[in-house]
């Protein structure tokens, strides 16, 4: 349905576009001439742009709040993966028996804020 919807969004769109081009920025609507009396006359033409331009918009506005509701509706929550939550990265891995003592000299860490690693991760809100 939302897709159908969309479609129609678009060729709603695309004759908003058509429909506003057509007219006359004096207001003459397609400036046809011819006579007085009948559909398309300069008057006539402008009446029936005006007219649609009108119920083009309204439609497109509608359509509009429509899509909106239905695409926030049928949103799915984020889901975030908690697998490795709790697992620590292998270069923060105590040493393994038999294996080399750590030096005591501190290791050089790169400029920047650290991490306080008491501290339980928390995955960030998407």
């Amino acid at each position: 349905m939302f897709k159908f919807l969309l479609i129609v969004q678009t060729l709603v769109a695309a004759s908003l576009v058509s429909v506003i081009l057509m007219q006359r920025s004096e207001g003459g609507g397609l400036g046809v001439g011819g006579s007085s009396s009948g559909f398309m006359t300069a008057r006539g033409a402008a009446d029936f742009l005006t007219r649609s331009t009108a119920v083009l918009g309204g439609l497109f506005i509608v359509l509009s709040i429509l899509l909106a509701a239905i695409a926030g509706a049928s949103r799915e929550p984020a889901k975030v993966d908690t697998s490795l939550v709790n697992q620590v990265a292998p270069a923060q891995q105590q040493p393994q028996q038999g294996a080399p003592a750590p030096s005591t000299q501190p290791a050089t860490t790169p400029a920047g804020p650290t991490q306080n690693q008491n501290a339980p991760a928390v995955p960030l809100a998407q």
